[in-house]
Parts: C-alpha cells; structure tokens; sequence
C-alpha cells in the first residue's frame, strides 16, 4: 500500500513530527501518519515553514505534507526564512494537483506551472508519478537535511489509486460538547512606554530564555538593548517571524522560549489556534507589543488593533487562556516573574514609534549558528 510504504520511509528516514493541512485525494495518509508519528495540523500553508523552521532549530526532524496548491502559499516564505537561513525544509505535496484527472478546474491555473516556479526560484523538486517511485521520498528528505535547503516531492494522485489502506479518515469525531465560559473585562489605558522602551524591559530580566523577535525594527530594538546568542533575529518572512518559530522551538526544548511579536503580525496568522489547540510544552510565551495599533517598521500606518481588536481577548478567543494586559515597565516586568506556565500571552499596550536602532551586524547563517550554538552550552 502507497500509504504504508511512506509511512515507513519517514520512520526510516527519522521523521518525528509531520505538519499537515489535509488533501482529500490522501485521507488514508493523513490518518496514517497520525497513528505513527506526532502530527500538527495548520490552517495555512506558510505556518508550516515558519513552524519547520522552529522546529529544526531546536534539533527535531519534521516532514510537511500538503497538496501542492499550497505552495503558492509558501514561496515568500521559503525564500525569506527558510532558504535565507539556510534551513530544511522537506514538503512531501500528497498530490499535485490540476494535473491528472482534475476535475476541480480552479486548481488547473496554479498547478500546471509548479515546476516552472520551482525552476525559477532555484527550489529542487521531484516528480512522482507512481508507487514504485514512492522510495525517491527518501531522496527528497535526505536532501533537505544534508543541504539545508527546501525540497519538494511532487506526488501525483495516480500514486494513490491502488490504496488499500485499512486506516481510513475519522468517521465518527469525538464528543465535541462542551462548556464554554469566559469573563472579560479590560480598559486599555493611555500607553507611556514606546517599543524600544518594552523590549529593553524585557531584556533586563531575561536569564537562558531562547527569544525569537518580529521583523523589521524590533529585532534592530533586541539587539541594541541586549544582544544575545540566544536571541534569534528575524530579517524577513512576515507573520513567520514569531509565533510558528517559537512555537517550533518549543516543541524540542524544555527552555523557555519568548516570543515578540507584533500585533499586525499576529493578526495576519492563523498559529495562535494551533498553538492553543495542539497543547504545546508549557514554555511558550508570547509578548504582543502592541504599539498603539500600527505597523511599526512600514510608517505607523493603522493596523485593526487601534479601536477594533483586543489582542489579549483575540489570543482568549483563541484558545490560549494564561493572558493579561500591560502598559507600563514595571507592569510588565511584574507579569513575566508572574507568568504562569504557558503558553502565555502578555499584551503590551504602547505609543507608537521607532528609536533609531541601527541594522543588525549578523548575516542570518550568523544568527541561526550562534543560536542553534547555544542549546548546548545549558
């Protein structure tokens, strides 16, 4: 069987973690990898990268399995995180689909010119076109991790037609009742502290804690206040710089690990019902600085934080239920000794502005050697 095969070319290959968002031409192997290994379902494409890219920083071995509309996706992402730092990244395409009996005609005008993209974006791919090629798998895993590259199996649903998987997709889902309470009330004080000021707070109490910072000028702001082998810079990859790779972290380390983030950012991802769903190590914390609901680095042009979302009630929505608000230095140094075991979610309420934090120093191989270098000096 197609699926079983696969399932033990990554025990084989030492696979211990598959991020998936389900195809419906490959149920049976979705179920299947479930039974085998531990799996994390995301809502969107690009949070697999982001959450692969945490997750072999901290020495773990994962496998995407997508359908192969998804890549669209994933581009700007794979080149700005995972090529830029010079990571793995191995995503097994279930299907690729628009190709061979396609009866969906919207998934006809992206799919045809995969190749062509991966071409142009320097990305290797492979072609599977049937069950005696399903061992080239092997290959695409093997590659990505000695080269530290992305590598794209290209699976064509011909491959699946001979299934007879006996696992199949849930028939029946678990009991979904369930009680759901919550009492919120919140005032959002005038802000004092810009998000320089926030940051530097947070540097001056942190220990052995592994720190992931936004793109743009916080992580310039991270650097000026306390540069750190454990501090992991964000150049690129907007709504991955944070959550999915602090997440991923977390998942092979008992550390704590600290997310900065910032509100536009974390409104423009879907991670943050995964990371309450999949119950994460309680490690994770998460720091929304929320500077007067604007995007920060681009010019303080409003975000939806200003007077629509809370984003300490939007994380509660969520599903993450250790959150509280902040807005002054003290207040903010007072919930992280007080933080209780995560995730956690500390939404930091500041005026907008950026200081004059200059660039960062450090290549990203830079970055990525000096922090994967510090997991072994605890």
């Amino acid at each position: 069987m197609p699926e079983e095969r696969v399932r033990t070319i990554l025990s084989e290959e030492g696979i211990d973690l598959t991020v998936i968002l389900p195809c419906d031409r490959t149920k049976e192997l979705c179920s299947l990898l479930e039974t085998y290994s531990q799996t994390i379902t995301v809502m969107r494409e690009e949070d697999a990268v982001g959450l692969c890219a945490g997750l072999c920083l901290a020495g773990k071995k994962p496998v995407v399995h997508i359908q192969s509309s998804g890549l669209g996706n994933m581009f700007n992402a794979m080149m700005s995180l995972t090529v830029l730092y010079h990571l793995p990244l191995p995503p097994i395409l279930a299907s690729w689909r628009g190709v061979y009996e396609e009866k969906i005609p919207a998934q006809v005008p992206f799919n045809i010119h995969i190749p062509g993209l991966l071409d142009v974006l320097g990305i290797p791919y492979t072609i599977i076109s049937d069950i005696s090629e399903l061992e080239q798998i092997r290959d695409v895993i093997r590659d990505a991790y000695i080269h530290s590259r992305p590598h794209v199996a290209l699976i064509i649903p011909k491959v699946w037609e001979c299934s007879r998987c006996s696992v199949k997709g849930t028939i029946f889902p678990p009991a979904r009742q369930r009680d759901v309470a919550l009492s919120y009330t919140r005032r959002l004080p005038e802000p004092v502290m810009k998000r320089a000021d926030a940051i530097k707070a947070v540097a001056e109490v942190l220990d052995d804690e592994l720190i992931v910072s936004n793109i743009g000028v916080p992580g310039k702001e991270l650097y000026a206040a306390s540069d750190r082998d454990e501090n992991f810079y964000m150049l690129g990859s907007y709504t991955q710089a944070s959550p999915p790779i602090g997440f991923g972290i977390s998942q092979g380390t008992e550390r704590d690990v600290v997310v900065l983030d910032g509100d536009g950012s974390l409104l423009g991802t879907a991670i943050l019902p995964v990371i309450a769903a999949e119950k994460p190590p309680q490690n994770l914390t998460i720091i929304c600085l929320d500077n007067g609901g604007a995007f920060g680095s681009t010019g303080n042009q409003m975000t939806h934080a200003w007077s629509g979302v809370d984003m300490e009630l939007y994380a509660r929505a969520a599903g993450i239920t250790h959150t509280c608000k902040v807005h002054t230095a003290d207040e903010l140094k007072c919930a992280w000794q007080n933080r209780k075991t995560g995730p956690c979610f500390i939404h930091v309420l500041l005026k907008p502005g950026n200081s004059d934090a200059k660039n960062i120093p450090l290549s990203p191989i830079e970055i990525k050697e000096r922090f994967v270098g510090s997991f072994d000096r605890v």
